[in-house]
């Protein structure tokens, strides 16, 4: 329901605003009826402010459209907007401090250019409503209190006599009485027929002055009707309200304390869903095939790479009718990223590009990924669901212990709690002593944490005798394999907590590409933004659902750096047949493997060659050398690197060789091994392929 939509003052169409890179609005629809007072009401960086901005002409629009009394005026500058009969009373007043209430009031009408007698006329009106400023219009407004500060403010914007007065959190900062002043001037002028559209935090007030409002939340509105409705709504009073109503604000919490952080956006997240909205799995796999046409097209035309690939195996865009297509396409792998290194894969202009993100870079350059807004918004959207899945909610606290920077690991966990409406806890890795006081202090109920790191935690838990004071009811890990066994352990430790293990990969967004379901089975993954082929490693000819085999994967939406049939290494299967969760989303068995020799050290992908890389460039070592990882009984895992000293160096060079090797390591691959340096001709030579990886930390069946 749109606010007197058949006869609005002010119009929005489908408003976006960008900052740079940054969006700040995404599709705002509003109205605002003649003669209305209509409130705007969200958290602090909600993007109100923004959107007063673009009405104002102050922050040109990128997108839609903005009318006035049936007029287009989008991207009209700040003058033309205030000679249009527009006048904006903005967030902190924003005084001219050494002139006095007078010359204050009297900027406001300098853009009209209006006579002598006029401007007299005005500075009476504006006094007629603000007593106060008459008795104190030749004192410097720097001296004035802040509820008279806002009183110049709004009588400023008066003195221009606007058709629409867009008002900013007028009660920021003020004291309860004062703002009872202010919004009681607000209804005055909202009976002598002045349209105002009201942004404002306190949600009690907003509500009570307003005929009618909308609920705004990252950029977006979520909610929308008649304030006095929304005011009494049983929900929306039992969660942000308290015992406030339209006859007594002041009674509820927001009114009476005068709080702005509110977040009015839950009561909507809450009724809304991450999950597709597809009904058949025929409906599934037309968004499959539109989804695979489209990213054919898109690569073709967008990537030279692409471009020149799919020429090469005689593939027009225009020839995929059918998912019988997808096995022509070429196969794609992690090399290709690399050689095409700094943007590889690239389908879009760099200006459409506002974010990357990339690998540990272990086999020298690193995987670089880029995205648009879109593919972050759609990572947020199913990292989302991930967290639906799993049984998480907006009144969820998640504790989030993996690694921020330009991996993908913390900012999809976070983006995806916010996304949802939970409160994110951004800890990071480690720091167990920061993470174990905010688990009893803040009674986070969910951990997101690779494996080890769970296990570290729990025994963390244990042996600081805090198990009955934290309130941990999930744990979401990834990153790395887990066995049956230390799944259990974990939850076992921390008092039957319930684990999910999610997949994902920075090729394919990030983390969050699937979870595991409630009824822990399997890994639903989200077929409706991507293909998922199970592949032999060796023929590279499909299995039979049910035979494990490499995953590869074919984007259906990604903009900026889409997939085709991208060689995952991953080891896993298809699980043929309907789950008894109930989803229809398709589902594979948790990773078991990989074809390649890459492994995974804290959360960190490593491969054999990248260290063989780091230890030629140490002057002082042989040839050959042995990784061997182990995980002791409280889950730390650790990496010792036996190293040959080169023929004919000293045996007294050990110490200094292997400090310069822990400190390349640690440099390069963001990881610390313990070294061993011995003499060269100990470790073993081969014909073939030497062994150099020993992994003993997992012992038992993954699935």
């Amino acid at each position: 329901m749109i606010a007197d939509k058949t006869d609005p003052l002010l119009r929005l169409e489908s408003l976006t605003v960008h900052y740079g890179a940054a969006q700040a609005l995404f599709g705002i629809d509003l109205a605002v009826g003649r003669g209305q007072t209509v409130a705007l009401v969200g958290a602090n960086g909600a993007g109100k402010t923004s959107l007063l901005k673009a009405i104002m002409g102050l922050a040109p629009p990128s997108g839609g459209r903005i009318w006035l009394d049936d007029v287009e005026v989008t991207g009209f500058a700040p003058a033309a907007m205030a000679a249009r009969g527009v006048a904006l009373c903005p967030e902190g007043r924003e005084m001219f401090g050494d002139l006095t209430v007078k010359e204050n009031l009297e900027l406001g009408s300098l853009a009209l250019r209006i006579s002598r007698p006029e401007l007299s006329r005005r500075l009476e009106e504006v006094y007629g409503r603000f007593p106060r400023l008459k008795e104190r219009t030749t004192q410097r407004t720097n001296t004035l209190s802040g509820g008279e500060q806002q009183m110049v403010a709004m009588g400023r914007a008066l003195m221009a006599q606007p058709r629409l007065l867009l008002l900013d959190e007028p009660s920021l900062g003020l004291a309860p009485l004062v703002t009872d002043e202010i919004f009681e001037i607000i209804k005055q002028l909202t009976r002598a027929g002045v349209t105002i559209l009201l942004v404002e935090q306190n949600a009690a007030r907003a509500l009570t002055a307003s005929r009618f409002a909308y609920l705004m939340a990252n950029g977006r509105i979520v909610g929308q009707g008649q304030s006095e409705a929304l005011l009494v709504d049983p929900e929306l009073r039992r969660a942000f309200l308290g015992a406030g109503s339209d006859h007594n604000p002041a009674a509820s919490r927001l009114g009476a304390a005068g709080l702005t952080n509110i977040r009015l956006e839950k009561p909507n997240l809450s009724k809304q869903t991450f999950m597709p909205s597809f009904k058949t799995t025929d409906e599934l796999k037309a968004r499959q095939l539109a989804g695979l046409k489209w990213t054919v097209r898109h690569a073709y035309e967008g990537s030279s790479f692409y471009r020149a690939r799919l020429d090469e195996a005689g593939i027009a865009p225009g020839g995929i009718n059918s998912m019988e297509d997808l096995r022509r396409l070429p196969l794609t792998t992690g090399e290709d990223l690399r050689e095409g290194y700094p943007f590889p894969f690239r389908s879009v202009p760099y200006e459409q590009i506002v974010r990357i993100h990339a690998s540990s870079g272990t086999t020298g350059k690193r995987k670089i990924l880029c995205y648009t807004a879109k593919d972050v918004a759609d990572w947020r959207h199913f990292f989302a669901r991930c967290y639906e899945m799993a049984g998480v909610t907006p009144l969820d606290r998640v504790q989030i212990a993996v690694g921020y920077g330009v991996w993908t690991a913390g900012v999809g966990f976070q983006a995806g709690c916010e996304e949802l409406g939970a409160m994110a806890v951004p800890v990071g890795p480690g720091n167990v002593d920061l993470h174990c006081e905010f688990l009893v202090d803040l009674q986070s109920t969910v951990l997101c944490c690779t494996a080890s790191m769970g296990l570290l935690m729990a025994e963390e838990v244990n042996k600081r005798g805090i198990s009955d004071k934290i309130n941990l009811k999930k744990i979401i890990y990834g990153s790395e394999r887990s066995s049956v066994s230390m799944r259990r352990k974990i939850s076992e430790l921390f008092g039957g907590v319930e684990l999910f293990d999610i997949p994902g990969m920075t090729e394919l967004y990030g983390p969050g590409t699937g979870i595991e379901c409630p009824d822990h089975d399997c890994i639903h993954y989200w077929a409706d933004y991507y293909i998922l082929e199970i592949l032999d490693p060796e023929t590279l000819a499909p299995v039979a659902d049910g035979e494990w085999g490499e995953m590869v994967v074919t984007t259906l939406s990604k903009e900026a750096a889409p997939l085709i049939r991208y060689r995952t290494r991953d080891i896993t299967r298809i699980i043929p047949g309907p789950c008894t969760c109930g989803s229809l989303l398709p589902r594979h068995s948790r990773l078991s493997g990989r074809t390649d020799d890459m492994f995974k050290f804290r959360a960190v992908n490593i491969y054999p060659a990248s260290v063989d890389r780091i230890l030629s460039e140490v002057p002082g070592l042989g040839s050959e050398y042995q990784i061997h990882l182990t995980r002791d009984e409280h889950g730390r895992d650790s990496m010792l690197l036996k190293v040959e000293r080169g023929e004919g160096v000293e045996a007294g060079r050990r110490d200094e060789l292997g400090r310069e090797v822990r400190y390349v390591v640690k440099h390069r691959l963001m990881v610390t091994p313990e070294v061993e340096v011995v003499d060269y001709g100990s470790l073993p030579r081969s014909e073939r392929k030497s062994q150099r990886v020993f992994d003993t930390r997992i012992t038992d069946s993954v699935v």
